[in-house]
């Protein structure tokens, strides 16, 4: 197992019981206590969690939001898709994430990228190697503990189903700003309708996203494949990217790549402790 890996995995287990035992994690990852506390060590050193006698407990209020998006539908697929999203962030680009289960995903795998991290992303120690835009309130808490990532929030009208800010003061932020890369979470996907999402207020915002930026990657697992929402987000046409799972039928990806998207079926590896669309 990868370190990155790891240190999800001991993320999780926080988020998860509010603490971890360094030989309850050993045994659960398979690996030496005298690894898991290198790795507690590491991860207490970038305000992670906080290091204890034995093991480590949750950092401040850094979890108490995502108490909603414990274990749930296509977990492990939706952790292996924001690995593989991650990785297609350069260091010091500017980043839009939505909200939504997978997107956060993806913002829990920016968090530990060791090439994000300190002087192995290049840049000067404590400085911000990446700057993330979200109008996601859960991911913002998550990331803003994060010394190398700036966080811009959007502000609007907060969803508590979905911890999104939607409105015209969210539109009014991102109508000033540009980005390199947005990253999508939707629940529907077709190649004759396109991304669509529950709700009106989120589609606006999610299509602002996508307009303001240089590439456009939609994460959404193989179930919202093929489906109908209510909103619609944006056509084909404005996606680069589709990751997904390796549920997405040979025919399907054929169809996203005939209207000119990369199709990347993320590897799985690991668990996730994610729930919701």
């Amino acid at each position: 197992m990868s370190r990155d890996a790891r240190w999800n995995a001991l993320l999780e287990l926080v988020g998860k019981h509010g603490r971890v035992d360094v030989e309850d994690a050993a045994r659960a990852l398979d690996v030496s206590a005298a690894t898991i506390r290198r790795d507690l060590d590491q991860l207490a050193e970038q305000q992670l969690l906080t290091r204890t006698r034995g093991g480590a407990v949750a950092h401040g209020v850094s979890y108490e939001l995502a108490l909603r998006y414990k274990t749930g539908r296509n977990a492990p697929e939706k952790q292996a898709i924001g690995r593989a999203v991650a990785e297609l962030v350069a260091v010091g680009e500017v980043v839009g994430l939505t909200g939504g289960t997978t997107i956060t995903e993806v913002a829990r795998s920016l968090a530990v990228r060791s090439d994000l991290v300190g002087e192995g992303a290049g840049g000067v120690s404590g400085q911000p190697t990446l700057t993330v835009v979200t109008n996601a309130l859960n991911i913002a808490n998550e990331l803003v503990i994060r010394p190398q990532i700036k966080i811009v929030v959007t502000g609007g009208v907060a969803r508590p189903q979905s911890y999104e800010l939607t409105g015209p003061l969210a539109s009014g932020v991102l109508g000033e700003i540009t980005l390199d890369v947005a990253v999508l979470g939707v629940n529907a996907i077709d190649t004759e309708r396109g991304a669509y999402v529950h709700h009106e207020g989120e589609a606006s915002i999610n299509r602002l996203l996508a307009q303001r930026a240089q590439r456009v990657v939609v994460a959404a697992d193989s179930s919202k494949i093929g489906k109908r929402a209510f909103a619609r987000v944006c056509d084909l046409g404005a996606v680069d990217f589709l990751v997904t799972d390796k549920g997405v039928t040979p025919e399907a990806a054929a169809r996203f790549t005939e209207a000119g998207v990369t199709v990347m079926p993320a590897p799985e590896s690991g668990s996730a402790v994610l729930e919701g669309a």
